[in-house]
């Protein structure tokens, strides 16, 4: 089961659960955004203390799936750019060379 869905389920939950308990009692029935927001507040805390492993696989997952995405994007351009750079410094390499050796320089290598 994927981290993300099982994160979301647990997240839920941590809010349902509450959130049933506490209608159960008829003062809570009467004051329903007050049981919300001690059900969202509960929900909360109990996300934090409980689930931080299923927090970090969700987080991960999400994380390699940027990578994934992004990835042969920035190396196609990485790729390009090292391209580039080696075919100017060839550039530079050959035009002394043929510079060096026309002037008769003899440590200039071909």
């Amino acid at each position: 089961m994927p981290p993300l869905l099982v994160y979301s389920v647990l997240r839920l939950l941590a809010f349902l659960v509450p959130l049933a308990v506490m209608w159960v009692f008829p003062i809570m029935r009467e004051l329903w955004w007050l049981t919300a927001i001690f059900a969202a507040l509960i929900g909360m805390s109990i996300s934090i203390l409980f689930l931080r492993g299923p927090l970090s696989g969700a987080s991960s997952e999400i994380y390699q799936r940027r990578e994934a995405r992004t990835s042969p994007a920035r190396q196609s351009a990485a790729a390009q750019d090292a391209d580039a750079e080696d075919a100017a410094l060839d550039d530079a390499s050959h035009g002394t060379a043929s510079h060096d050796t026309a002037a008769g320089n003899p440590t200039a290598k071909d």
